[in-house]
């Protein structure tokens, strides 16, 4: 702040300390209001997403090394049209309740299957189609879901396919002569392609996936193990971002943007038709 101060010399100091005890004083206040100001224009509310990043396309590391995937796009494109922060977190899959429930993470968005967790979840709108299936080895000669008798199939830990095989399909995987986990599904069809395992059960989106990956690798069974549908999925009894994550997605498929996603991603099995929230 410059100031001219005309005064008697007797007087002139005394000014010049006035003047100087005013100026530190303003100069206080603009940096408070500039700090003010900061404060006011970060994000109040921050999306932490957790996911797995070896679950392509909703969520994997790309060739560039950095994380991409469908789902990881659409909480971006959600967390900038509500002008909140953003965070993507990786986690290990059989972690997410602890994580979630402690606070690391406020969401789980991530090909997340809704059916059988509503008791342990509060859940945004379903958003994309899915089922459980199997895939084998072209070639293996098991085309249908009787012919996994005596088979080992394998599956991930804590995930719906898993939880198909424990509760509705039982029955079925009484047959097997093994079902095995393993910690991500990547690995899951590593071991299928050496002949380790005969069998995965996975998501749709997965098996999508790895045969647009492998086309001549892979086949998927006619008959899904069950038909369900993906949410975003938050602590129990949080709703605080809920509703807007509703609506901004609903906004997000009326504009275009989803089906432009799908498409993004459509080389990966990734299809637009799968999508249910408008």
């Amino acid at each position: 702040m410059k100031k001219r101060i005309v005064a008697a010399v007797a007087v002139g100091a005394a000014l010049a300390l006035t003047v100087g005890a005013l100026a530190g004083c303003t100069s206080n206040n603009e940096g408070a209001s500039s700090s003010s100001s900061a404060a006011t224009e970060a994000p109040t509310t921050t999306l932490v997403v957790g996911f797995d990043n070896s679950y392509p396309p909703y969520g994997f590391i790309g060739d560039d090394g950095s994380y991409t995937g469908f789902d990881l796009d659409l909480a971006t494109e959600v967390a900038n049209r509500n002008d909140w922060g953003i965070e993507l977190m990786p986690i290990d899959w059989d972690a997410k309740d602890a994580l979630l429930g402690q606070g690391t993470v406020n969401c789980i968005w991530n090909g997340f299957t809704m059916e059988g967790r509503e008791d342990n979840y509060t859940f945004s709108e379903p958003y994309m189609l899915n089922e459980q299936v199997i895939v084998t080895k072209a070639g293996a000669g098991i085309d249908s879901l009787e012919g996994l008798a005596g088979k080992v199939v394998i599956t991930q830990i804590d995930s719906a396919a898993l939880d198909v095989l424990e509760g509705d399909q039982a029955e079925l995987a009484a047959t097997f002569g093994k079902l095995d986990t393993i910690s991500d599904y990547n690995n899951a069809f590593m071991q299928l392609e050496a002949g380790t395992v005969d069998a995965v059960a996975c998501d749709l989106s997965i098996a999508a996936y790895q045969m647009a990956a492998n086309p001549d690798a892979y086949v998927q069974l006619e008959t899904p193990l069950s038909s369900e549908h993906y949410a975003v999925g938050f602590k129990k009894g949080d709703e605080s971002l809920v509703g807007a994550v509703n609506e901004t997605l609903k906004a997000m498929y009326a504009d275009g943007t989803v089906q432009q996603l799908c498409e993004k991603y459509g080389q990966y099995g990734l299809s637009f038709d799968n999508w249910v929230l408008k």
